[in-house]
């Protein structure tokens, strides 16, 4: 059985990212690559290993080396990324992100062969058959499954946070969705997604992912696609809420502000006494003592509004915008990516820009490395 195990978890603030990418053609519009640059041609040696397809054959992964640090993070992230587009363009295509691509019809795109991929096709049906969508995924080590599952429920109240800044995804299957994140959304459809409840232990944790597999409802441990989870085979808290983008200070920032979350309640954690004791089987879990539909409610703010958000505040009392939170937060935790990200022109806003100032074109073009 695929499952991991808490012998896993050992070592704590190292940093891997995973990003979703769109292959392209010279006009910069969605073209199937993934068979030649995965299989049938030889990537960089940095690439070994850590490329990967996803179901569309548009759709190109990759994954850094573990880091150290953040400054190792931030060398070997652009070091994957460089290479990837170095090694798209050795075969004639370019290398495009974003949540979801603004030209992409899932009808008339290519679904990989990959047994996984088509095992999925078979058991998700429509939802997976349009799931066109790409994002980032970072993962920081923590050295200890418990702790690492508290994180996790910890986490669930910033994610809303995180994805409102990500918001790059307004445009899916040739129309304006209105929404700042159409991907999250567009994501939601896959079962084992979104906003995971609080689990109570890490034991919880595992069981409910071994009863998954043992059920027949997942293939393996991969498929819980959750906007977090505690990682049993990497020994890593995965966060999976951003809309992917071309700008990698922007990505950054979301690795700084994670990383910094993580350690910050690593530390919180180390210091309480009994750190569960506010977990409760009814939906509530950790000190914000909001119910996991308050949550939701964050996160659809997040996705409909992205920079304009507003969300419910941690007692669950009123309400706190993304600009205040974001000075907090920089301010609390010594960072800065955010705060600039925040300041900036939202990627959804750019995108709607691009498009009515200067056409498609212009805007798919916009997004390529």
């Amino acid at each position: 059985m695929d499952v991991g195990s808490a012998d896993n978890f050992t070592r704590m603030g190292t940093l891997g990212v995973e990003e979703e990418f769109y292959i392209v053609d010279d006009a910069g519009r969605p073209t199937a690559g993934t068979d030649e640059l995965v299989y049938e041609t030889e990537p960089p040696a940095i690439l070994d290993d850590r490329l990967a397809h996803e179901l569309f054959k548009f759709i190109i992964e990759t994954q850094t080396p573990i880091c150290e640090d953040l400054a190792d993070a931030r060398e070997q992230f652009v070091a994957v990324r460089e290479a990837l587009v170095d090694h798209a363009a050795a075969h004639g295509y370019g290398i495009a992100a974003a949540g979801l691509h603004p030209a992409a019809q899932w009808r008339e795109l290519e679904h990989a062969e990959k047994p996984r991929y088509r095992a999925q096709l078979d058991r998700i049906r429509y939802p997976q058959f349009r799931n066109t969508t790409a994002g980032i995924h970072v993962h920081v080590g923590v050295d200890d499954a418990e702790k690492a599952t508290w994180i996790a429920n910890e986490l669930r109240w910033y994610l809303p946070v995180i994805l409102a800044l990500s918001a790059n995804s307004p445009f899916w299957n040739g129309f304006d969705t209105e929404l700042a994140s159409a991907r999250a959304k567009i994501f939601e459809g896959l079962p084992n997604t979104g906003m995971p409840t609080p689990f109570e232990s890490f034991a919880a944790f595992q069981r409910f992912e071994q009863r998954m597999v043992e059920l027949g409802s997942i293939d393996d441990r991969g498929a819980l696609w959750y906007d977090v989870r505690p990682h049993t085979g990497h020994g890593t808290v995965e966060v999976r809420a951003p809309d992917g983008q071309a700008d990698p200070e922007i990505v950054f920032a979301f690795v700084e502000y994670v990383h910094a979350l993580v350690m910050d309640l690593a530390e919180r954690y180390d210091e309480q006494r009994k750190p569960w004791a506010a977990y409760r089987s009814d939906g509530r879990g950790s000190s914000d003592g909001l119910r996991r539909e308050f949550l939701d409610e964050n996160k659809w703010r997040a996705l409909r509004h992205g920079h304009d958000a507003s969300f419910v505040d941690r007692e669950g009392t009123g309400t706190i915008t993304l600009d205040t939170l974001v000075e907090r937060e920089s301010d609390r935790l010594g960072i800065d990516g955010i705060g600039a990200v925040a300041a900036a022109e939202s990627g959804a806003a750019r995108q709607r820009r691009l498009l009515r100032e200067e056409g498609l074109d212009a805007l798919c073009r916009s997004l390529v490395l």
